[in-house]
Protein backbone atom coordinates (compact mmCIF):
# COMPACT_ATOMS: atom_id res chain seq x y z
CA UNK A 1 0.00 0.00 0.00
CA UNK A 2 1.12 3.56 -0.71
CA UNK A 3 1.83 5.82 2.20
CA UNK A 4 -0.47 8.71 2.92
CA UNK A 5 2.31 11.31 2.22
CA UNK A 6 3.07 9.92 -1.22
CA UNK A 7 -0.56 9.99 -2.08
CA UNK A 8 -0.82 13.67 -1.03
CA UNK A 9 2.16 14.71 -3.18
CA UNK A 10 0.71 13.18 -6.26
CA UNK A 11 -2.55 14.96 -5.57
CA UNK A 12 -0.84 18.39 -5.27
CA UNK A 13 1.12 17.90 -8.47
CA UNK A 14 -2.01 17.01 -10.34
CA UNK A 15 -3.80 20.00 -8.93
CA UNK A 16 -1.01 22.40 -9.95
CA UNK A 17 -0.93 21.04 -13.45
CA UNK A 18 -4.60 20.91 -14.12
CA UNK A 19 -6.24 23.33 -11.66
CA UNK A 20 -8.40 26.00 -13.25
CA UNK A 21 -10.55 26.75 -10.26
CA UNK A 22 -10.97 30.48 -9.62
CA UNK A 23 -11.75 31.91 -6.24
CA UNK A 24 -15.42 32.80 -6.25
CA UNK A 25 -15.99 36.53 -6.91
CA UNK A 26 -12.68 37.03 -8.75
CA UNK A 27 -12.83 38.03 -12.43
CA UNK A 28 -10.31 39.17 -14.97
CA UNK A 29 -7.91 41.79 -13.61
CA UNK A 30 -5.73 44.02 -15.76
CA UNK A 31 -2.53 45.82 -14.78
CA UNK A 32 -1.42 48.67 -17.07
CA UNK A 33 2.25 49.57 -17.03
CA UNK A 34 4.42 52.03 -18.89
CA UNK A 35 7.34 50.70 -20.89
CA UNK A 36 10.40 50.50 -18.62
CA UNK A 37 8.45 50.85 -15.37
CA UNK A 38 7.94 48.13 -12.72
CA UNK A 39 4.88 45.93 -13.13
CA UNK A 40 3.19 45.28 -9.77
CA UNK A 41 0.63 42.40 -9.63
CA UNK A 42 -1.12 41.76 -6.29
CA UNK A 43 -2.27 38.15 -5.76
CA UNK A 44 -5.87 39.22 -4.96
CA UNK A 45 -6.46 36.03 -2.92
CA UNK A 46 -7.11 35.69 0.79
CA UNK A 47 -4.34 33.55 2.28
CA UNK A 48 -5.93 30.31 3.70
CA UNK A 49 -5.05 28.95 7.16
CA UNK A 50 -3.64 25.72 5.87
CA UNK A 51 -1.57 27.33 3.08
CA UNK A 52 1.39 25.28 2.05
CA UNK A 53 2.96 27.59 -0.56
CA UNK A 54 2.24 30.08 -3.29
CA UNK A 55 3.35 30.15 -6.92
CA UNK A 56 3.15 32.49 -9.98
CA UNK A 57 2.95 31.35 -13.54
CA UNK A 58 2.18 32.82 -16.93
CA UNK A 59 0.47 31.19 -19.87
CA UNK A 60 1.94 30.77 -23.32
CA UNK A 61 -0.13 31.55 -26.40
CA UNK A 62 -0.95 27.84 -26.65
CA UNK A 63 -2.22 27.83 -23.05
CA UNK A 64 0.66 25.83 -21.50
CA UNK A 65 1.90 27.24 -18.13
CA UNK A 66 5.38 28.49 -17.28
CA UNK A 67 6.14 28.74 -13.55
CA UNK A 68 8.34 31.64 -12.59
CA UNK A 69 8.24 32.09 -8.76
CA UNK A 70 7.65 29.99 -5.63
CA UNK A 71 7.31 30.94 -1.95
CA UNK A 72 6.84 28.48 1.00
CA UNK A 73 4.46 29.48 3.76
CA UNK A 74 6.63 27.82 6.42
CA UNK A 75 10.21 28.42 5.41
CA UNK A 76 9.52 31.94 4.11
CA UNK A 77 11.97 31.23 1.33
CA UNK A 78 11.53 32.42 -2.29
CA UNK A 79 12.60 30.49 -5.34
CA UNK A 80 12.59 31.86 -8.92
CA UNK A 81 12.42 29.50 -11.84
CA UNK A 82 15.05 29.50 -14.49
CA UNK A 83 13.20 31.56 -17.09
CA UNK A 84 15.74 33.65 -19.10
CA UNK A 85 13.48 36.57 -19.95
CA UNK A 86 12.71 37.14 -16.25
CA UNK A 87 16.19 36.60 -14.86
CA UNK A 88 16.89 39.21 -12.12
CA UNK A 89 13.61 40.99 -12.85
CA UNK A 90 11.23 39.25 -10.40
CA UNK A 91 10.36 40.00 -6.78
CA UNK A 92 7.74 38.07 -4.73
CA UNK A 93 6.62 39.63 -1.43
CA UNK A 94 5.24 37.90 1.68
CA UNK A 95 1.69 38.65 0.61
CA UNK A 96 2.50 37.04 -2.73
CA UNK A 97 2.53 40.26 -4.72
CA UNK A 98 4.70 39.78 -7.81
CA UNK A 99 6.79 42.69 -9.17
CA UNK A 100 8.49 42.65 -12.61
CA UNK A 101 11.05 45.42 -13.19
CA UNK A 102 11.86 47.16 -16.48
CA UNK A 103 8.59 46.34 -18.19
CA UNK A 104 8.87 45.10 -21.78
CA UNK A 105 6.40 44.57 -24.57
CA UNK A 106 6.92 40.82 -24.16
CA UNK A 107 5.52 41.09 -20.62
CA UNK A 108 2.05 41.44 -22.08
CA UNK A 109 0.73 38.06 -20.85
CA UNK A 110 -1.81 36.38 -18.60
CA UNK A 111 -0.22 35.84 -15.21
CA UNK A 112 -1.80 33.63 -12.50
CA UNK A 113 -1.27 33.71 -8.71
CA UNK A 114 -1.72 30.21 -7.18
CA UNK A 115 -2.19 29.49 -3.43
CA UNK A 116 -1.97 25.79 -2.62
CA UNK A 117 -3.37 23.93 0.40
CA UNK A 118 -3.37 20.16 1.07
CA UNK A 119 -6.66 19.68 -0.62
CA UNK A 120 -7.12 22.60 -2.99
CA UNK A 121 -5.48 25.13 -5.32
CA UNK A 122 -6.78 28.73 -5.58
CA UNK A 123 -5.97 30.88 -8.64
CA UNK A 124 -6.28 34.62 -9.44
CA UNK A 125 -5.41 35.63 -13.04
CA UNK A 126 -3.98 39.06 -14.03
CA UNK A 127 -3.71 40.47 -17.53
CA UNK A 128 -0.64 42.73 -18.05
CA UNK A 129 -0.77 45.55 -20.61
CA UNK A 130 2.41 47.49 -21.49
CA UNK A 131 2.31 50.90 -23.19
CA UNK A 132 5.08 52.92 -24.81
CA UNK A 133 4.61 56.62 -25.60
CA UNK A 134 5.80 57.40 -29.12
CA UNK A 135 8.33 60.11 -29.91
CA UNK A 136 7.11 63.59 -30.77
CA UNK A 137 6.06 63.56 -34.43
CA UNK A 138 8.34 65.39 -36.86
CA UNK A 139 7.79 66.54 -40.42
CA UNK A 140 10.75 65.39 -42.51
CA UNK A 141 11.60 65.22 -46.20
CA UNK A 142 9.89 68.59 -46.56
CA UNK A 143 9.41 70.06 -50.02
CA UNK A 144 11.62 73.05 -50.77
CA UNK A 145 8.61 74.76 -52.28
CA UNK A 146 5.06 74.03 -53.43
CA UNK A 147 3.60 75.09 -56.76
CA UNK A 148 0.03 76.19 -57.16
CA UNK A 149 -2.31 73.86 -59.04
CA UNK A 150 0.18 70.98 -58.78
CA UNK A 151 -0.22 67.90 -56.57
CA UNK A 152 3.14 67.55 -54.87
CA UNK A 153 4.59 65.76 -51.87
CA UNK A 154 4.65 68.14 -48.94
CA UNK A 155 6.55 65.90 -46.50
CA UNK A 156 6.55 62.86 -44.20
CA UNK A 157 5.29 62.87 -40.62
CA UNK A 158 7.20 60.31 -38.53
CA UNK A 159 6.65 59.12 -34.95
CA UNK A 160 8.82 56.32 -33.54
CA UNK A 161 8.94 53.75 -30.69
CA UNK A 162 5.25 53.41 -29.99
CA UNK A 163 3.34 50.60 -28.41
CA UNK A 164 0.74 49.87 -29.35
CA UNK A 165 0.87 51.60 -32.72
CA UNK A 166 -0.65 55.08 -33.03
CA UNK A 167 -2.46 57.04 -35.70
CA UNK A 168 -1.15 60.15 -37.55
CA UNK A 169 -3.29 63.15 -38.53
CA UNK A 170 -2.36 66.12 -40.77
CA UNK A 171 -3.48 69.73 -40.15
CA UNK A 172 -3.54 72.93 -42.20
CA UNK A 173 -3.72 76.04 -40.04
CA UNK A 174 -5.03 73.93 -37.18
CA UNK A 175 -7.76 72.20 -39.19
CA UNK A 176 -7.71 68.46 -39.97
CA UNK A 177 -6.85 67.55 -43.56
CA UNK A 178 -8.97 64.75 -44.99
CA UNK A 179 -8.18 62.89 -48.19
CA UNK A 180 -9.62 64.64 -51.26
CA UNK A 181 -9.18 63.26 -54.73
CA UNK A 182 -6.67 65.20 -56.74
CA UNK A 183 -5.98 67.65 -53.88
CA UNK A 184 -5.10 65.80 -50.66
CA UNK A 185 -3.51 62.33 -50.65
CA UNK A 186 -2.44 60.72 -47.34
CA UNK A 187 -0.43 57.49 -47.29
CA UNK A 188 0.00 55.82 -43.87
CA UNK A 189 2.25 52.94 -42.94
CA UNK A 190 3.64 51.40 -39.75
CA UNK A 191 6.61 49.16 -39.04
CA UNK A 192 7.43 47.08 -35.92
CA UNK A 193 10.96 46.50 -34.70
CA UNK A 194 11.32 42.72 -34.33
CA UNK A 195 13.62 43.13 -31.34
CA UNK A 196 11.86 45.84 -29.31
CA UNK A 197 8.40 45.18 -30.75
CA UNK A 198 7.95 48.97 -30.93
CA UNK A 199 6.18 50.62 -33.84
CA UNK A 200 7.28 53.42 -36.16
CA UNK A 201 4.44 55.27 -37.91
CA UNK A 202 4.92 57.25 -41.13
CA UNK A 203 2.34 59.38 -42.91
CA UNK A 204 3.10 60.95 -46.31
CA UNK A 205 1.08 64.00 -47.42
CA UNK A 206 0.67 64.97 -51.07
CA UNK A 207 -0.97 68.36 -51.40
CA UNK A 208 -2.24 70.63 -54.17
CA UNK A 209 -1.52 74.14 -52.95
CA UNK A 210 -3.09 77.52 -53.79
CA UNK A 211 -2.09 81.12 -53.07
CA UNK A 212 -4.29 80.89 -49.97
CA UNK A 213 -1.61 78.61 -48.47
CA UNK A 214 0.98 81.43 -48.37
CA UNK A 215 2.33 81.60 -44.81
CA UNK A 216 -0.11 78.90 -43.69
CA UNK A 217 1.32 76.52 -41.04
CA UNK A 218 1.14 72.74 -41.56
CA UNK A 219 1.41 70.32 -38.62
CA UNK A 220 0.81 66.65 -37.83
CA UNK A 221 -0.02 64.73 -34.67
CA UNK A 222 0.18 61.18 -33.35
CA UNK A 223 -2.64 59.72 -31.28
CA UNK A 224 -1.75 56.75 -29.05
CA UNK A 225 -2.97 54.81 -26.03
CA UNK A 226 -1.18 54.96 -22.69
CA UNK A 227 -1.79 53.54 -19.22
CA UNK A 228 -4.23 56.36 -18.49
CA UNK A 229 -6.00 56.39 -21.84
CA UNK A 230 -5.77 58.05 -25.24
CA UNK A 231 -3.33 60.94 -25.80
CA UNK A 232 -2.20 63.14 -28.69
CA UNK A 233 1.18 64.78 -29.36
CA UNK A 234 1.64 67.51 -32.02
CA UNK A 235 4.62 68.32 -34.19
CA UNK A 236 6.22 71.72 -34.75
CA UNK A 237 4.74 73.96 -37.44
CA UNK A 238 6.11 73.93 -40.97
CA UNK A 239 5.59 76.81 -43.41
CA UNK A 240 6.31 76.28 -47.09
CA UNK A 241 7.36 78.63 -49.86
CA UNK A 242 4.48 78.75 -52.35
CA UNK A 243 5.37 79.26 -55.99
CA UNK A 244 2.75 80.88 -58.21
CA UNK A 245 2.89 82.52 -61.64
CA UNK A 246 2.93 86.29 -62.25
CA UNK A 247 -0.53 87.70 -62.76
CA UNK A 248 0.34 91.40 -62.88
CA UNK A 249 3.35 93.59 -63.59
CA UNK A 250 4.00 97.13 -62.35
CA UNK A 251 6.57 99.72 -63.39
CA UNK A 252 8.26 102.14 -61.02
CA UNK A 253 10.50 105.18 -61.46
CA UNK A 254 13.52 105.34 -59.15
CA UNK A 255 14.44 107.24 -57.16
CA UNK A 256 10.86 108.20 -56.36
CA UNK A 257 10.49 111.93 -57.07
CA UNK A 258 7.58 114.30 -57.37
CA UNK A 259 9.17 115.76 -60.50
CA UNK A 260 12.03 114.96 -62.90
CA UNK A 261 14.15 117.69 -64.46
CA UNK A 262 16.65 117.82 -67.28
CA UNK A 263 19.99 116.31 -66.33
CA UNK A 264 18.54 113.80 -63.89
CA UNK A 265 19.30 110.07 -64.00
CA UNK A 266 16.24 107.86 -63.68
CA UNK A 267 15.85 104.11 -63.34
CA UNK A 268 12.83 102.17 -64.52
CA UNK A 269 12.03 99.11 -62.40
CA UNK A 270 9.60 96.41 -63.49
CA UNK A 271 8.10 94.01 -60.94
CA UNK A 272 5.92 90.93 -61.29
CA UNK A 273 3.70 89.68 -58.45
CA UNK A 274 4.63 86.03 -59.01
CA UNK A 275 6.78 83.85 -56.75
CA UNK A 276 9.57 83.64 -57.55
CA UNK A 277 9.39 87.04 -59.27
CA UNK A 278 10.48 87.30 -62.92
CA UNK A 279 14.14 88.17 -63.39
CA UNK A 280 13.95 89.64 -66.91
CA UNK A 281 11.56 91.99 -68.69
CA UNK A 282 11.09 93.92 -71.92
CA UNK A 283 11.26 97.72 -71.62
CA UNK A 284 9.58 99.96 -74.21
CA UNK A 285 10.76 103.57 -74.63
CA UNK A 286 8.62 106.33 -76.19
CA UNK A 287 8.53 106.01 -79.97
CA UNK A 288 10.26 102.60 -79.97
CA UNK A 289 7.95 99.68 -80.80
CA UNK A 290 10.59 97.04 -80.03
CA UNK A 291 11.25 96.24 -76.39
CA UNK A 292 14.70 96.25 -74.81
CA UNK A 293 15.48 93.05 -72.92
CA UNK A 294 16.95 93.73 -69.51
CA UNK A 295 16.92 92.68 -65.90
CA UNK A 296 14.17 94.16 -63.77
CA UNK A 297 15.80 97.63 -64.03
CA UNK A 298 16.68 99.94 -66.94
CA UNK A 299 18.54 103.24 -66.38
CA UNK A 300 18.35 106.49 -68.37
CA UNK A 301 21.14 109.02 -67.78
CA UNK A 302 21.14 112.81 -68.22
CA UNK A 303 17.57 112.91 -69.52
CA UNK A 304 16.43 115.74 -71.77
CA UNK A 305 13.00 117.24 -72.41
CA UNK A 306 12.50 115.00 -75.44
CA UNK A 307 12.48 112.02 -73.04
CA UNK A 308 8.98 112.98 -71.93
CA UNK A 309 6.47 110.24 -72.76
CA UNK A 310 5.01 106.84 -71.82
CA UNK A 311 7.34 104.06 -70.65
CA UNK A 312 6.24 100.42 -70.54
CA UNK A 313 7.48 96.99 -69.49
CA UNK A 314 6.17 93.45 -69.98
CA UNK A 315 7.02 89.81 -69.35
CA UNK A 316 9.32 88.28 -71.92
CA UNK A 317 7.13 85.20 -72.49
CA UNK A 318 3.83 87.02 -72.08
CA UNK A 319 3.99 90.41 -73.78
CA UNK A 320 0.29 91.05 -73.26
CA UNK A 321 0.95 91.42 -69.55
CA UNK A 322 2.24 95.00 -69.64
CA UNK A 323 2.48 98.05 -67.37
CA UNK A 324 3.10 101.70 -68.25
CA UNK A 325 3.91 105.02 -66.62
CA UNK A 326 4.07 108.58 -67.92
CA UNK A 327 7.24 110.60 -67.33
CA UNK A 328 7.51 114.36 -67.75
CA UNK A 329 11.00 115.81 -67.94
CA UNK A 330 10.72 119.38 -66.72
CA UNK A 331 12.87 122.10 -68.25
CA UNK A 332 13.50 125.80 -67.73
CA UNK A 333 15.16 128.24 -70.15
CA UNK A 334 16.01 131.88 -69.41
CA UNK A 335 17.23 134.53 -71.85
CA UNK A 336 18.26 138.01 -70.59
CA UNK A 337 18.79 140.76 -73.18
CA UNK A 338 21.08 142.57 -72.78
CA UNK A 339 23.28 140.61 -70.36
CA UNK A 340 26.78 140.79 -69.03
CA UNK A 341 28.45 144.21 -68.67
CA UNK A 342 26.66 147.02 -70.53
CA UNK A 343 27.77 150.69 -70.68
CA UNK A 344 25.35 153.45 -71.66
CA UNK A 345 25.35 157.27 -71.53
CA UNK A 346 23.16 159.18 -69.15
CA UNK A 347 19.79 159.95 -70.69
CA UNK A 348 19.94 157.00 -73.06
CA UNK A 349 17.04 154.55 -73.36
CA UNK A 350 17.75 150.88 -72.55
CA UNK A 351 15.08 148.20 -73.13
CA UNK A 352 15.62 145.10 -70.93
CA UNK A 353 13.81 141.76 -71.43
CA UNK A 354 13.96 138.48 -69.48
CA UNK A 355 12.31 135.71 -71.53
CA UNK A 356 11.26 132.43 -69.85
CA UNK A 357 10.48 129.09 -71.51
CA UNK A 358 9.44 126.26 -69.16
CA UNK A 359 7.47 123.02 -68.91
CA UNK A 360 5.04 124.74 -66.56
CA UNK A 361 4.43 128.19 -65.09
CA UNK A 362 7.58 129.65 -63.57
CA UNK A 363 8.13 132.46 -61.09
CA UNK A 364 10.38 135.41 -62.03
CA UNK A 365 12.26 137.61 -59.56
CA UNK A 366 14.36 140.70 -60.32
CA UNK A 367 17.18 141.75 -58.00
CA UNK A 368 19.34 144.86 -58.02
CA UNK A 369 22.46 144.79 -55.90
CA UNK A 370 20.95 141.90 -53.87
CA UNK A 371 17.73 143.84 -53.21
CA UNK A 372 14.50 142.50 -54.65
CA UNK A 373 12.70 144.78 -57.09
CA UNK A 374 8.95 145.12 -57.19
CA UNK A 375 8.86 145.00 -60.99
CA UNK A 376 11.11 144.37 -63.93
CA UNK A 377 13.45 147.28 -64.78
CA UNK A 378 12.71 149.57 -67.71
CA UNK A 379 14.91 152.54 -68.70
CA UNK A 380 13.48 155.24 -70.98
CA UNK A 381 16.10 157.76 -69.81
CA UNK A 382 19.04 156.47 -67.82
CA UNK A 383 20.15 158.11 -64.60
CA UNK A 384 23.28 157.53 -62.62
CA UNK A 385 21.28 155.79 -59.89
CA UNK A 386 20.16 153.21 -62.45
CA UNK A 387 23.67 151.78 -62.55
CA UNK A 388 24.16 148.49 -60.71
CA UNK A 389 24.12 144.71 -60.90
CA UNK A 390 20.74 143.34 -62.08
CA UNK A 391 19.79 139.65 -61.79
CA UNK A 392 16.79 137.94 -63.39
CA UNK A 393 16.05 134.68 -61.55
CA UNK A 394 13.36 132.10 -62.33
CA UNK A 395 12.34 128.78 -60.80
CA UNK A 396 9.75 126.00 -61.00
CA UNK A 397 8.33 125.77 -57.50
CA UNK A 398 7.23 122.13 -57.81
CA UNK A 399 10.57 120.93 -59.22
CA UNK A 400 13.32 120.84 -56.66
CA UNK A 401 16.60 122.34 -57.83
CA UNK A 402 15.33 123.69 -61.18
CA UNK A 403 16.46 127.35 -61.15
CA UNK A 404 18.05 129.66 -63.72
CA UNK A 405 19.54 133.14 -63.43
CA UNK A 406 21.22 135.70 -65.69
CA UNK A 407 22.86 138.98 -64.71
CA UNK A 408 23.27 142.45 -66.21
CA UNK A 409 25.91 144.85 -64.96
CA UNK A 410 24.77 148.31 -66.05
CA UNK A 411 27.26 151.19 -66.19
CA UNK A 412 25.87 154.70 -66.80
CA UNK A 413 28.53 157.16 -68.01
CA UNK A 414 28.29 160.96 -68.27
CA UNK A 415 30.48 164.03 -68.84
CA UNK A 416 31.13 166.21 -65.80
CA UNK A 417 28.44 168.77 -65.06
CA UNK A 418 29.21 171.63 -62.63
CA UNK A 419 26.97 173.90 -60.56
CA UNK A 420 28.50 176.42 -58.14
CA UNK A 421 26.75 178.05 -55.19
CA UNK A 422 27.79 180.75 -52.64
CA UNK A 423 26.82 181.09 -48.99
CA UNK A 424 27.85 184.02 -46.76
CA UNK A 425 28.53 183.47 -43.08
CA UNK A 426 26.08 185.37 -40.81
CA UNK A 427 29.01 187.36 -39.39
CA UNK A 428 29.86 188.52 -42.89
CA UNK A 429 33.49 187.65 -42.33
CA UNK A 430 33.62 184.57 -44.64
CA UNK A 431 31.96 182.97 -47.60
CA UNK A 432 31.40 179.24 -48.40
CA UNK A 433 31.71 178.34 -52.06
CA UNK A 434 30.32 174.90 -53.12
CA UNK A 435 31.09 173.16 -56.42
CA UNK A 436 28.43 170.50 -57.22
CA UNK A 437 29.67 167.93 -59.74
CA UNK A 438 27.78 165.18 -61.56
CA UNK A 439 29.39 162.61 -63.86
CA UNK A 440 30.73 159.05 -64.28
CA UNK A 441 33.42 157.87 -64.02
CA UNK A 442 33.92 160.00 -60.93
CA UNK A 443 35.34 163.38 -61.94
CA UNK A 444 38.30 164.82 -60.09
CA UNK A 445 37.69 168.38 -58.67
CA UNK A 446 40.35 171.11 -58.57
CA UNK A 447 40.00 174.69 -57.17
CA UNK A 448 41.73 177.83 -58.46
CA UNK A 449 41.57 181.26 -56.69
CA UNK A 450 42.33 184.53 -58.52
CA UNK A 451 42.83 187.55 -56.21
CA UNK A 452 43.85 188.00 -52.59
CA UNK A 453 42.14 186.56 -49.60
CA UNK A 454 42.70 183.99 -46.89
CA UNK A 455 41.38 180.43 -47.16
CA UNK A 456 39.77 179.77 -43.80
CA UNK A 457 39.06 176.07 -44.52
CA UNK A 458 40.67 173.81 -47.08
CA UNK A 459 38.47 171.97 -49.58
CA UNK A 460 36.07 169.38 -48.19
CA UNK A 461 34.37 166.67 -50.30
CA UNK A 462 31.11 164.78 -49.79
CA UNK A 463 30.66 161.03 -50.55
CA UNK A 464 30.25 160.08 -54.21
CA UNK A 465 26.71 158.72 -54.55
CA UNK A 466 24.80 157.96 -57.76
CA UNK A 467 27.31 159.93 -59.85
CA UNK A 468 27.14 163.05 -57.70
CA UNK A 469 29.22 164.73 -55.06
CA UNK A 470 30.44 168.22 -54.13
CA UNK A 471 33.53 170.07 -52.94
CA UNK A 472 33.38 173.21 -50.80
CA UNK A 473 35.84 175.91 -49.74
CA UNK A 474 35.49 178.70 -47.12
CA UNK A 475 37.21 182.00 -47.94
CA UNK A 476 37.46 185.54 -46.50
CA UNK A 477 38.38 187.76 -49.48
CA UNK A 478 40.21 191.03 -48.98
CA UNK A 479 39.25 192.13 -52.49
CA UNK A 480 37.13 190.85 -55.31
CA UNK A 481 38.26 187.31 -56.19
CA UNK A 482 37.34 184.65 -58.76
CA UNK A 483 37.06 180.98 -57.72
CA UNK A 484 37.31 178.39 -60.49
CA UNK A 485 36.11 174.76 -60.09
CA UNK A 486 37.48 172.26 -62.60
CA UNK A 487 35.93 168.73 -62.91
CA UNK A 488 37.54 166.13 -65.14
CA UNK A 489 37.00 162.43 -65.96
CA UNK A 490 37.88 160.15 -68.89
CA UNK A 491 35.15 161.70 -70.98
CA UNK A 492 35.68 165.43 -70.64
CA UNK A 493 37.12 168.36 -68.65
CA UNK A 494 34.59 170.95 -67.44
CA UNK A 495 35.36 174.38 -65.87
CA UNK A 496 33.10 176.83 -64.04
CA UNK A 497 33.94 180.11 -62.18
CA UNK A 498 32.27 182.29 -59.55
CA UNK A 499 33.16 185.95 -58.69
CA UNK A 500 33.19 186.82 -55.01
CA UNK A 501 33.04 190.61 -54.12
CA UNK A 502 34.86 192.02 -51.10
CA UNK A 503 32.91 195.51 -50.92
CA UNK A 504 29.85 194.11 -49.44
CA UNK A 505 31.92 192.47 -46.85
CA UNK A 506 33.85 195.68 -45.89
CA UNK A 507 30.71 197.86 -45.68
CA UNK A 508 29.18 195.42 -43.38
CA UNK A 509 32.35 195.36 -41.32
CA UNK A 510 32.46 199.24 -41.12
CA UNK A 511 28.84 199.45 -40.18
CA UNK A 512 29.42 196.91 -37.53
CA UNK A 513 32.47 198.83 -36.24
CA UNK A 514 30.55 202.11 -36.16
CA UNK A 515 27.76 200.45 -34.32
CA UNK A 516 30.14 199.03 -31.80
CA UNK A 517 31.93 202.37 -31.29
CA UNK A 518 28.59 204.19 -30.88
CA UNK A 519 27.50 201.66 -28.31
CA UNK A 520 30.77 202.02 -26.41
CA UNK A 521 30.67 205.87 -26.52
CA UNK A 522 27.04 205.87 -25.40
CA UNK A 523 27.91 203.60 -22.51
CA UNK A 524 30.80 205.88 -21.48
CA UNK A 525 28.60 209.03 -21.64
CA UNK A 526 25.90 207.33 -19.63
CA UNK A 527 28.46 206.37 -17.00
CA UNK A 528 29.82 209.96 -16.84
CA UNK A 529 26.36 211.47 -16.45
CA UNK A 530 25.54 209.03 -13.72
CA UNK A 531 28.75 209.97 -11.85
CA UNK A 532 28.01 213.71 -11.99
CA UNK A 533 24.48 213.23 -10.79
CA UNK A 534 25.67 211.09 -7.95
CA UNK A 535 28.25 213.70 -6.87
CA UNK A 536 25.70 216.52 -6.86
CA UNK A 537 23.33 214.40 -4.92
CA UNK A 538 25.86 213.62 -2.22
CA UNK A 539 26.90 217.26 -1.86
CA UNK A 540 23.32 218.44 -1.42
CA UNK A 541 22.64 215.77 1.13
CA UNK A 542 25.42 216.99 3.47
CA UNK A 543 24.15 220.70 3.48
CA UNK A 544 20.63 219.65 4.22
CA UNK A 545 21.75 217.61 7.17
CA UNK A 546 23.38 220.67 8.89
CA UNK A 547 20.19 222.80 8.64
CA UNK A 548 18.12 220.09 10.08
CA UNK A 549 20.32 219.70 13.15
CA UNK A 550 20.17 223.48 13.80
CA UNK A 551 16.42 223.58 13.61
CA UNK A 552 16.13 220.67 15.98
CA UNK A 553 18.27 222.53 18.61
CA UNK A 554 16.10 225.64 18.39
CA UNK A 555 13.01 223.60 18.92
CA UNK A 556 14.34 222.04 22.12
CA UNK A 557 15.28 225.45 23.53
CA UNK A 558 11.81 226.84 22.82
CA UNK A 559 10.24 223.84 24.52
CA UNK A 560 12.26 224.38 27.68
CA UNK A 561 11.27 228.12 27.78
CA UNK A 562 7.62 227.23 27.58
CA UNK A 563 7.94 224.80 30.46
CA UNK A 564 9.59 227.45 32.60
CA UNK A 565 6.82 229.94 31.83
CA UNK A 566 4.16 227.55 33.00
CA UNK A 567 5.94 226.90 36.23
CA UNK A 568 6.17 230.75 36.98
CA UNK A 569 2.47 231.25 36.41
CA UNK A 570 1.65 228.56 38.85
Amino acid sequence: MESKGASSCRLLFCLLISATVLRPGLGWYTVNSAYGDTIIMPCRLDVPQNLMFGKWKYEKPDGSPVFIAFRSSTKKSVQYDDVPEYKDRLSLSENYTLSISNARISDEKRFVCMLVTEDNVFEAPTIVKVFKQPSKPEIVSKALFLETEQLKKLGDCISEDSYPDGNITWYRNGKVLHPLEGAVVIIFKKEMDPVTQLYTMTSTLEYKTTKADIQMPFTCSVTYYGPSGQKTVHSEQAVFDIYYPTEQVIIQVLPPKTAIKEGDNITLKCLGNGNPPPEEFLFYLPGQPEGIRSSNTYTLTDVRRNATGDYKCSLIDKKSMIASTAITVHYLDLSLNPSGEVTRQIGDALPVSCTISASRNATVVWMKDNIRLRSSPSFSSLHYQDAGNYVCETALQEVEGLKKRESLTLIVEGKPQIKMTKKTDPSGLSKTIICHVEGFPKPAIQWTITGSGSVINQTEESPYINGRYYSKIIISPEENVTLTCTAENQLERTVNSLNVSANENREKVNDQAKLIVGIVVGLLLAALVAGVVYWLYMKKSKTASKHVNKDLGNMEENKKLEENNHKTEA
